[in-house]
């Protein structure tokens, strides 16, 4: 996945203006204009680096002299102690600059370390630990990237890059049948079709109705193995719902079973944000 800086930097330019309002009053009161200073970016715990250039990218747009250099990239892993990137230059830019750098950062990274402690989990199982739209508002282009950079795959970006026929859907259409077969009226073949569902029952429905893909909806090991045999490669297997690290709904115990995809929507709506500091020199 390629970032879209465009969109990156029209991104970056809402934030900054969200935290500085009519400016940075305690900045501009405390530290002469023409102060320039040096600073190091520290990571302050193990985990995978994300977010880097976007990074970078906050600062140039306060002011495009500042010196941002690069030590560690996107999908490295870093330990605790290790600088990341120096940065020099106009102090007042750097601080007023600091806190959106940092929080794009420290939450892309958090996103990155998680998914690959979930890719590391199901290592050895074909199944691909994927996400989900379940992303912060505005910045579903930056999660996505860095589940990337964890290792993991993505699900459709938007409502527009597949179907996925849910259970709402189901009901107001009239059944998983009727649902499929709309979708097949009014699309283009090349548009993929999947289906969630709550039951083997359901699983049977969406396979006759020619569904592409069956997400198994918060089903229980046993299940996920039965639908395993009954699809028996005739559509691509989602298990979704509740899974976790470690426990009886372990990513692994999933794995285990079969299925083809594992997606997680705590990877980015549940992020825990990556300890990462910048100290001056």
């Amino acid at each position: 996945m390629i970032l879209d800086y465009f969109i990156i930097d029209n991104l970056i330019k809402n934030a900054l203006l969200e935290d500085l309002g009519w400016g940075d009053v305690t900045t501009d009161s405390t530290i002469p204009e023409n102060t320039h200073i040096k600073g190091n970016f520290i990571a302050k715990q193990q985990g995978v680096l994300c977010g880097i250039e976007v990074c970078r990218r906050v600062f140039n747009q306060l002011d495009d002299s500042i010196e941002f250099n690069i030590l560690k990239k996107d999908g490295d892993k870093v330990v605790k102690g290790d600088i990341v990137a120096e940065i020099s230059g106009s102090a007042r830019a750097i601080l007023k600059g600091e806190r959106v750098a940092l929080n794009l950062l420290q939450r892309m990274s958090g996103i990155a370390t998680a998914t690959s402690q979930y890719v590391e989990s199901v290592k050895g199982h074909k199944a691909k630990i994927v996400d989900t739209r379940k992303t912060a508002p505005g910045l579903r282009v930056l999660d996505k990237y860095a589940v990337r950079m964890g290792g993991g795959c993505n699900h459709r970006f938007n409502l527009s890059d597949l179907v996925l026929i849910k259970d709402n859907h189901i009901k107001a259409a009239g059944s998983i049948t009727r649902a499929v077969e709309a979708a097949k009226s009014r699309l283009s073949h090349a548009v993929k079709i999947e289906v969630e569902v709550e039951s083997i029952e359901m699983l049977n429905e969406a396979i006759n109705a020619g569904a592409d893909i069956v997400m198994l909806d918060n089903m229980n090991l046993q299940e996920m193995a039965q639908a395993v045999q009954i699809a028996s490669g005739a559509v691509l297997l989602e298990a979704s719902g509740n899974v976790e690290l470690e426990g009886e709904r372990s990513a692994k115990a999933i794995a285990e079973t079969g299925v083809d995809i594992i997606s997680i929507g705590a990877l980015t709506h549940s992020v825990t944000a990556m300890d990462i500091s910048l100290r001056f020199i």
